[in-house]
């Protein structure tokens, strides 16, 4: 180039369509304005000098006394900018008169109290280009190393190093001042700038420092983290194991980041996968547990299941008393989103200790029961499902159960935990005098018999007979003698005692609440109406086993069928907030016959075909865990050496012989040395299967890019191939992207040469779970050549979901929560019957916002998929998602088929399927009806899942000789 250009500092992105502003109205703004008004005609000044316009004489000075004083923040930010791309000299290269002002100014800044106006104005004095302004200022300079913040003295030691570089004659003494910084610095970012410094303007001093800190190295979490992995590669003995565990848990405990936890928990876990190994483990069990310390529930949540896999009957007993302990700890703090599912977490993790261990059962369950109380629902929930299951396995510990659990009735808050707890009661209480205490925990719980009649009195303003009965108690009250501040006797009773204001018993009947059923009916909360009556239908059943007075008999059914016809009755009177249900209603009425005819066959089905069903939902569930327990052991046994096997030996075997009990160690070394070459490689893991052809092979450029998609980032190996015999100058790869997806850096312009080539690699930064697009062309310009720049456009790069999408698991509990609380639903139909509005071979795409926000979309599908059990395996494959159904419920053929479906993002975003799906009554050989209910955190994922599987389910139509109801490869 003939012409020299000033170089470019800053970018700022201007739009085309702004008006360039006046002269005279900039001038008045910056002197007569406020301080909004001088910020924005200083952005104006600034996109005026990026464009390439001179300022007119006089306006520097306009800057100088106008804005220069102003202590505005955002103000001195913009003026850093604009004395970073101001010209500061006259033509002749001699230093402009006003710049002497301006060195002032920022001497002063220099000096400012605040911390950040110091460390920004070091941070611009890296920039600065002329030793005439930084001479005056570097006494301040200096001052700034020894500044009580660490932002400041950082910034220092980045400005000294860069006038050092550029002008050394200004401070010739910079390395030893920062080795002197740097022998009493205890900031570590201030210490690792001072030591990059002296790396590389005085490498002697930096190896005096080194030297004289090196025996420091070894408390270094990031040197201690290196030499535990390396002490794990090396060396399979206990002690060294135990070493290296015992400092990952240190690591983990000492350390404030949630993301370096993480990291080393995932380090300890993996430890876990050697047999040799998980003896070392199970020893440190009570070491483990201190990580519970942290406040990330990822973190907790890791190492309770690393603790579950690793406790033995020998540290059973004190992992229940750590476990006790930090149940504790929970009712203490405030509530909050984390403490409700840490509560959760210990609930669940004490479940399966006590089905591991059942004696340590006695010890746990008193402590559990205390969360029946708690607001909230999911811990009370879960400590209901882990009662269910231990009355169920242990019978020896059912009379304690049901103890405890009746006495912890009366404080329950939830309308589900209450369902959950009637339905135990009345399952399992066995002898006469437990289900008398349960028909008294449930009278009181409801009131007032019939609940209809005592209603209209309340409204009616008329006393009760509950409240005549407060009355006549009322007398013989506790009174309690109070002493006065002049020294006599006042009495005050428990029935006129009310907080909140109003004496004697009216006051404490208006402020008095409704018992918890009897709430929850007026609610309108019938759902739990059929519960409490298959309750009473089953104690009443039970009860004429176990007594023989047939007096008592039929007072206690006559007492059963009375709360049932009052519950019904209210709930057709209308008094309740809601009406009763056709289902409710006939669950009652059922029940109300069955204790009116007294069936030895309905008998059985209440009180023995329940219990069973309940046994076989339990034994299904043990078996699918035995199941999952025994692969992983048989994963784990895989790796073992069988005694028969050959002994390796790498000096006397070629290379293709070493198979998978090679030393990983001498082979990893070998690699790094470069000794081996891979023979026959295989083509799918190679990047040669993830090469996309980007342009045409007759194209004068010639493009391919390898897709690395990492974890948060995509990173493009382009190569460019120069297939012209001109020269291409300035060749610049140009992307762009669509979707949360965001292009890190713009790649360099290069020069290729007649049939050269090139590599070019461009990161791309993902945001979030969903599908994006990279597109973009290449633009060149050719040596000679008189016309416009030659574009070649490129082929789009389609970034997959699936990329992001890994199976995860949960309880039934947990999906169903999720299903309510995520908000986005993709509703994808699999074929639709022929009717009027739809037509036949039509996918219906639902999206449903919860604020009655409905967004409808058709396209066209095409499945030959026959079989319900091969659709389900062939949407799993193609969407990889997890079946949470059990394989004993989808087993038989009866014609149709309900799945749910589940699976994680690497985001920690969740994704939720339901698969319903059936085979046409009219065309038994036909393909699969049905739909498939997606829900997700975002929309983007929502609808960028639905597509997946819209497009998976065109699968190819089988050959000829294969039978019509195969399924075929997607």
């Amino acid at each position: 180039m003939s012409t020299v250009e000033q170089p470019c500092y800053t970018l700022i992105n201007l739009p085309s369509d702004v008006e360039v502003p006046n002269e005279v109205a900039l001038r008045q703004d910056l002197e007569k304005g406020d301080v909004r008004t001088k910020t924005e005609a200083l952005k104006k000044v600034i996109h005026l000098i990026l464009s390439g316009e001179k300022l007119p004489p006089g306006f520097l000075m306009t800057i100088i006394r106008f804005v220069l004083p102003l202590q505005d923040h955002t103000v001195k930010k913009l003026l850093l900018v604009f004395w970073e791309i101001v010209p500061k000299t006259f033509p002749d290269g001699r230093l402009l008169q006003e710049m002497i002002l301006v060195c002032d100014a920022y001497r002063k800044d220099l000096q400012h109290p605040n911390e950040f106006i110091r460390g920004s104005t070091l941070r611009f004095l890296c920039k600065l280009k002329e030793p005439e302004l930084l001479e005056p200022l570097m006494p301040a300079i200096r001052a700034c190393l020894e500044h009580r913040h660490s932002y400041v003295r950082r910034n220092a030691v980045l400005a000294i190093f860069q006038i050092y570089k550029n002008f050394d004659f200004l401070i010739p003494d910079a390395p030893d001042l920062i080795f002197e910084l740097l022998q009493g610095e205890q900031d570590m970012s201030t210490k690792r700038n001072a030591f990059m410094m002296l790396i590389h303007a005085h490498q002697e001093r930096a190896l005096e420092y080194l030297s004289s800190c090196i025996d420091q190295a070894s408390t270094f979490a990031s040197v201690r983290y290196e030499a535990a992995g390396t002490l794990v590669t090396l060396s399979s003995a206990p002690t060294a194991i135990r070493a290296a565990a015992s400092c990952y848990i240190d690591l983990i405990v000492k350390e404030a980041d949630n993301n370096v936890k993480l990291i080393v928990l995932d380090r300890l876990i993996a430890l876990r996968e050697h047999p040799a190994h998980e003896k070392v483990l199970q020893e440190l069990v009570m070491d483990i547990l201190r990580v519970l310390g942290a406040t990330d529930l990822e973190v907790r949540k890791k190492t309770l299941d690393l603790a579950l896999d690793l406790v033995t009957s020998r540290s059973v007993e004190e992992l229940i008393l750590v476990l006790k302990k930090e149940v504790s700890k929970t009712h203490n703090v405030i509530e909050h989103e984390n403490s409700g599912k840490y509560r959760q977490l210990l609930v669940r993790t004490l479940h399966s200790v006590c089905m591991k261990f059942p004696d340590v059962s006695l010890q746990v369950i008193p402590v559990l029961m205390e969360f029946l109380s708690d607001t909230n629902e999911l811990a009370a929930t879960d400590v209901l499902v882990f009662v269910r299951e231990a009355i169920q396995k242990f019978p020896n510990f059912r009379a304690q159960i049901i103890q405890n659990l009746l006495e912890s009735f009366p404080t329950i808050r939830s309308v589900a935990v209450h369902r959950a707890a009637l339905w135990i009661l009345g399952e399992y209480a066995a002898t006469a005098d437990d289900i008398q205490s349960v028909m008294t925990q449930i009278r009181q719980s409801l009131g007032e018999l019939p609940i209809v009649e005592s209603e209209l009195k309340k409204k009616a303003g008329e006393e009760t007979d509950a409240d005549q009965l407060a009355e006549v108690i009322a007398p013989t009250a506790h009174v309690q003698k109070l002493v006065t501040a002049d020294g006599t006797y006042a009495t005050q009773s428990a029935f006129s005692a009310v907080p909140g204001g109003g004496s004697g018993v009216g006051g404490s009947r208006k402020e008095k609440e409704p018992p918890p059923l009897r709430k929850y009916v007026m609610k309108g909360e019938f759902y739990i109406a059929a519960t409490l009556a298959t309750t009473l239908a089953k104690l009443s059943l039970r009860y004429r086993t176990l007594i023989t007075d047939t007096k008592k008999i039929n007072r206690f059914a006559a007492e059963a069928m009375l709360i049932m016809a009052s519950i019904l009755h209210l709930g057709k009177s209308g008094l309740s907030a809601s009406a009763m249900t056709n289902d409710v209603a006939e669950r009652i009425q059922v029940c109300l016959q069955v204790l009116a005819a007294d069936s030895p066959m309905m008998s059985d089905v209440f009180i023995r075909s329940s219990r069973q069903a309940l046994d076989n939902m339990l034994k299904a569930k043990t078996d699918m865990e035995d199941q999952q327990r025994k692969s992983a052991l048989n994963k784990k046994r895989g790796l073992l050496v069988q005694p028969d096997d050959p002994i390796s030996f790498q000096q006397l075997l070629a290379r293709n012989e070493l198979g998978d009990k090679e030393d990983i160690f001498e082979l990893s070394l070998t690699q790094a040395v470069g000794s081996k070459k891979p023979e026959g490689a295989d083509l799918s893991s190679s990047k040669l299967s993830k090469v996309l052809q980007l342009t045409g092979f007759s194209d004068p450029v010639y493009a391919e890019a390898y897709v690395n998609v990492n974890q948060y980032d995509i990173v493009l190996d382009v190569l460019i191939v120069n297939q012209t015999s001109d020269t291409l100058q300035n060749c610049t790869l140009e992307l762009a992207t669509l979707g949360d997806l965001k292009l890190v850096e713009k790649p360099s312009p290069l020069v290729l040469a007649p049939h050269d080539f090139c590599n070019i690699k461009a990161s791309v930064k993902v945001s979030s779970t969903e599908n994006g697009i990279i597109f973009g062309n290449i633009v060149y310009d050719v040596t000679g050549a008189a016309s416009d720049r030659n574009v070649v456009v490129l082929n789009d790069i389609h970034i997959d979901i699936m990329d992001y999408i890994v199976p995860a698991s949960c309880t039934d509990t947990e999906f169903r929560q999720l299903w309510a609380d995520l908000a986005w639903e993709n509703k994808v139909w699999g074929r639709l019957p022929r009717s009027n509005q739809v037509q036949k071979g039509f996918v219906m795409v639902k999206l449903t916002l919860f604020n009655h926000f409905f967004v409808f979309h058709k396209v066209s599908v095409n499945t030959n998929i026959t079989e319900l059990r091969g659709f389900l395996e062939h949407l799993i494959q193609s969407t990889n998602m997890r079946c949470l159904t059990p394989s004993k419920a989808l087993s038989g053929d009866c014609g149709f088929m309900a799945a749910n479906l589940y699976a994680k993002s690497i985001f920690g975003e969740d994704a939720l399927a339901n698969l319903s799906i059936e085979k046409p009554l009219n065309k038994p050989d036909g393909p699969v009806v049905g739909h498939i209910r997606i829900r997700a955190k975002s929309q983007g994922m929502a609808l960028s899942l639905g597509e997946k599987i819209r497009t998976s389910q065109k699968v190819t139509k089988p050959a000829p000789s294969e039978k019509s109801g195969s399924v075929s490869a997607a």
